[in-house]
């Protein structure tokens, strides 16, 4: 598969997709959403892949923003249409994977960059990275998906005050607020990660899609929890639930083949 502006490459089951824009911060632009959204798809529906981590190339920035260049030229509808295209073709899809999408933040993560961190399934850091929702700044608010993914990591009153004051955070602070699920030293950023998505590989595929599943469906009301039931019954006509179940009476490590 060949790209213009991503560096995609395929180790033990691990798709590792690039942003290589450098020169501009790795910031999103029209021809990095269309083959950010090719690359999920292959992601989804490449047997060889069972999970994929999401960076930037260089040691400034994982996404530094979307290229404002492009917005001169948008009014209300195209506006619109831009947002909606993005997270349709992107946002979305990565939040609704059935494979584990983890972005690997190297640096700068601003508007976009931000929210493409938020779409994945959880964030690991380096401990130069920087987050922001700095829209704001150029009259406009986040349009793929801040408002609505940030609020239920961090709260209401601190993604209010996050998104209005377009204030910037270190690592550890994004850890702190429950954005980051852990901050590394940049040179371990890639390897601390594809550690993390080894241990999940060692489980059962079709339960962990369950999992993401469940966890984007959250709702604490009874419809929440029954959504929760309904995933659970079904991973009892898998294979893998008789092959785990056997593994653990047997006392050997299980042998799951995702069926």
């Amino acid at each position: 598969m060949s790209h213009q502006t991503l560096l995609t490459s395929l180790e033990n089951n691990i798709f590792i997709i690039t942003i290589n824009r450098p020169e501009k911060l790795n910031a999103l632009n029209k021809s990095v959403i269309e083959e950010l959204s090719t690359a999920v798809d292959e992601v989804c529906n490449n047997t060889n892949i069972r999970s994929a981590i999401i960076t930037g190339s260089g040691e400034k920035a994982f996404v530094a923003g979307a290229d404002i260049s492009e917005f001169l030229q948008l009014d209300k509808s195209s506006g619109e249409a831009l947002a909606r295209k993005g997270q349709q073709m992107v946002f979305d899809k990565i939040e609704n994977s059935p494979k584990p999408i983890i972005a690997a933040v190297n640096g700068f993560a601003l508007g976009g960059g931000c929210e493409l961190a938020l779409a994945c399934h959880f964030t690991i850091a380096s401990d130069n990275a920087k987050f922001g929702q700095p829209e704001v700044n150029l009259g406009l608010i986040p349009g793929y998906g801040g408002t609505q993914r940030l609020t239920p990591l961090v709260g209401r009153s601190r993604a209010m005050q996050f998104i209005m004051t377009g204030e910037m955070i270190s690592a550890k602070d994004a850890e702190q607020y429950g954005m980051v699920n852990k901050v590394v030293a940049q040179k371990e950023l890639i390897d601390e990660t594809k550690k993390i998505l080894s241990v999940i590989h060692t489980k059962a595929p079709i339960a962990i899609s369950n999992v993401i599943e469940c966890i984007n469906n959250f709702d604490h009301t009874q419809q929440g929890y029954d959504f929760e039931i309904k995933k659970f019954g079904e991973c009892f006509a898998t294979e893998d639930v008789k092959e785990g179940v056997t593994a653990f009476l047997e006392k050997r490590k299980p042998v799951f083949k995702g069926k």
